[in-house]
């Protein structure tokens, strides 16, 4: 059976996200490949789904570009605590924390104006 491994972010500056995802975000680096600076993933160790960091250039005939992903981020814990977590770390919300019919949302953007969309679990 097959599964999702991992999602690619187009991002312009690996350094510049990487340092956004696990710094401001609080995502932990889950995989890296020393031979090959293009592989680095983020994510929650012990956890599945990464988002792979993938910086436009590496690869010439990749067609997509910095800003193109859409991704989805679950927060198990208590939602307004990590947003607030999120806003004290200079993360700027796109579309604030807002109670919906099903739970709690708020959309960020990262450095590249790639939209991440974070959901508490279904009637939180």
């Amino acid at each position: 059976m097959a599964y999702v491994s991992s999602v690619a972010v187009m991002v312009s500056d690996r350094e510049r996200s990487l340092e956004w995802y696990t710094g401001r975000l609080g995502l932990d680096v889950v995989e890296t490949d020393p031979t090959d600076p293009h592989w680095v993933t983020v994510g929650r160790t012990g956890r599945q789904g990464a988002l792979h960091l993938c910086q436009a250039g590496d690869y010439p005939d990749l067609v997509l570009e910095p800003g193109d992903s859409g991704i989805d981020l679950r927060v198990d814990s208590d939602f307004k605590k990590a947003c607030a977590t999120w806003k004290s770390r200079g993360i700027r919300f796109a579309i604030p924390p807002r109670k919906r019919s099903w739970g709690w949302e708020a959309h960020v953007t990262d450095p590249d104006g790639n939209v991440i969309r974070i959901t508490s679990p279904l009637t939180q």
